[in-house]
């Protein structure tokens, strides 16, 4: 290999890491790769539930090329983003909610683009090579590539996984029509081990390496757009964004350092706050709350959802005022969750409720809340 490609990557990895990304490795970019069928059999089986976007864009996804025909090299780079404390923890801390690691601070999305962007122009400007970059929310799949990068390899549960940081690396990924030089691929290291499909708490994936999207309280919290399933809102536990279980047992994780980037601190006031006070913000109040952060994503309403199903699971009776309040909210799933809820926290307030509420709502999945009865199950 010429010296002066040896330069070229080794320099691209430095400005990587300078800009304070924590991993940084090459991959081809234009190489055969068996992901993409595996991403048609997900969306064939409607494994991916209500995110129609990946449906809609498998074409894209299908192949790094397909998207960008002149790609020929990938720069992976990964930002530890890894916890200084357990995070499960606070899943016993019932009246609290549980926000998941990611979302705790600042949105990744942001953070890694900004970092990426300035990468990418110095890159171009200096080897006249084009470039495109992504973050997570185009067409890409960022996880096979790194893989290839040797970044980490996808463990049991689908997520990344390295050496060095565990299962917390946030991913992000320069494409270049520059021939880069590869580093060598990684080699899966999972093993025998269980403990990332034993822990989920809704059976989401069918078998190693597997996800069943529509089961997973990530994908339920987040990108479900209607009433949680009440199947799976016992499970849900606290969990009010996304869900670390998976991904906080891996053993991989005793390497892992705690983020060093002030980005990824946990925000005091995202640190198992009270539900009762997630529970009373209105719009004005949310934006204000979670202004920076990921989960302004999902908006109020399926936010509120999400409050109201770790109310009822959290066995604590005197938050039925919330539950009651919260009856009157113009969201229907809001309505429909508190209906749950209260159901759960006081069957004798359920029905008093109910006589007075269920024959003037309109909103059917709200009546359907209310027809469930206070455990959750159908009348008979």
């Amino acid at each position: 290999m010429p010296a002066a490609t040896t330069m070229l990557e080794t320099d691209l990895k430095a400005r990587a890491r300078a800009l304070g990304f924590d991993a940084a490795r090459i991959a081809r970019a234009d190489e055969a790769w068996a992901a993409g069928g595996r991403l048609a059999e997900f969306i064939a089986e409607g494994r991916h539930g209500d995110m129609g976007w990946m449906a809609e864009t498998a074409t894209c996804r299908a192949h790094p090329t397909a998207m960008w025909p002149e790609a020929k090299s990938a720069l992976v780079v990964g930002l530890n983003y890894g916890p200084g404390h357990d995070p499960l923890t606070s899943l016993t801390h019932t009246e609290r909610a549980t926000v998941s690691v990611y979302a705790s601070n600042a949105d990744y999305h942001d953070v890694l683009k900004k970092r990426l962007r300035r990468l990418a122009s110095g890159f171009a400007a200096d080897t006249g090579h084009e470039v495109k970059i992504f973050v997570d929310t185009a067409p890409l799949m960022e996880k096979p590539l790194a893989e290839r990068s040797g970044l980490g390899w996808q463990g049991k549960h689908t997520n990344l996984v390295s050496r060095d940081f565990g299962s917390w690396l946030f991913l992000g990924v320069m494409l270049t029509s520059a021939e880069l030089e590869p580093d060598s691929t990684a080699e899966d290291s999972c093993g025998s081990c269980r403990a990332c499909l034993d822990i989920c708490p809704t059976n989401a994936f069918p078998a190693p390496y597997q996800l069943d999207a529509r089961r997973c309280i990530s994908y339920l919290t987040i990108e479900l757009k209607g009433p949680i399933p009440r199947e799976f809102r016992r499970a849900m536990g606290n969990r009010i964004y996304g869900c670390d279980d998976c991904l906080a047992v891996c053993p991989w994780n005793k390497f892992a350092q705690a983020a060093k980037d002030a980005a990824f601190h946990p925000r005091p006031e995202l640190t198992a706050p009270l539900l009762n006070d997630l529970a009373q913000l209105d719009d004005a109040g949310f934006r204000e709350v979670f202004a920076g952060s990921p989960i302004k994503r999902i908006g109020r309403d399926r936010f509120i959802r999400n409050v109201m199903i770790a109310i009822g699971n959290s066995g604590s009776p005197r938050l039925k005022d919330v539950c009651i309040q919260r009856l009157d909210d113009a969201s229907p799933i809001v309505r429909g969750a508190a209906i749950w809820a209260l159901g759960i926290l006081s069957p004798p307030a359920f029905e008093t409720e109910r006589v007075c509420r269920q024959s003037v709502e309109a909103d059917p999945d709200v009546c359907e809340e209310w027809d469930a009865g206070p455990a959750g199950q159908a009348r008979p």
